[in-house]
């Protein structure tokens, strides 16, 4: 997922925030998708409303992008923009908290906090999704060589599982996978 129409269809299909109208997003998106660096690869889509205090103090939408190097938000004003990252190491923890309508994501970075308000139902999946690419990012680098020549059979279906789990697989791929280790 690299242009802004795939990351909004992302977003929308896997119920991972929206904002007003889908022009906006994609304005926001094109930010991002234009921020990319040519090695860098989008883990994870998001859109909520940036530096929430409460629902009449924020500033409004922004979209977010979680690469395998940085977390990118953007926001295209009608005026400018605002474009900011952060990358992955320097992220300390993610909160999450809700109240009747809405989630709270606080991400703490060692420089500044940050809360993004979303449905509380999309923000918890958010959220766990956060927590599943920041615990991925800090754990070394698992290569596909690596995979290939595991200690034994249950330590590479260990691996595969948590690819699947962090998204980095699709379901169809692990079977796959797991039919080749098993012998099936």
């Amino acid at each position: 997922m690299r242009t802004a129409p795939e990351m909004v269809q992302f977003c929308r299909d896997n119920g991972l925030g929206q904002g007003s109208m889908k022009s906006w997003d994609l304005k926001h998106f094109t930010l991002i998708e234009h921020a990319l660096k040519s090695d860098e690869d989008v883990l994870f889509v998001f859109e909520g409303l940036h530096n929430y205090q409460s629902i009449a103090m924020h500033e409004n939408n922004f979209a977010y992008a979680v690469t395998d190097k940085r977390i990118i938000m953007a926001q295209k004003k009608v005026l400018g923009e605002t474009i900011q990252s952060v990358a992955l190491d320097q992220i300390n923890d993610i909160t999450f908290s809700s109240g009747i309508a809405l989630g709270v994501i606080t991400v703490d970075t060692i420089r500044e906090k940050f809360n993004v308000a979303i449905d509380k139902k999309q923000a918890k999946n958010v959220s766990e999704r956060l927590h599943d690419l920041l615990i991925q990012s800090k754990q070394p680098k698992t290569s596909a060589a690596s995979l290939s020549a595991p200690s034994n059979d249950m330590d590479q279906l260990f691996k595969l599982k948590e690819l699947l789990d962090a998204g980095i697989l699709t379901q169809e791929e692990f079977d796959a996978k797991k039919q080749q280790i098993l012998g099936l």
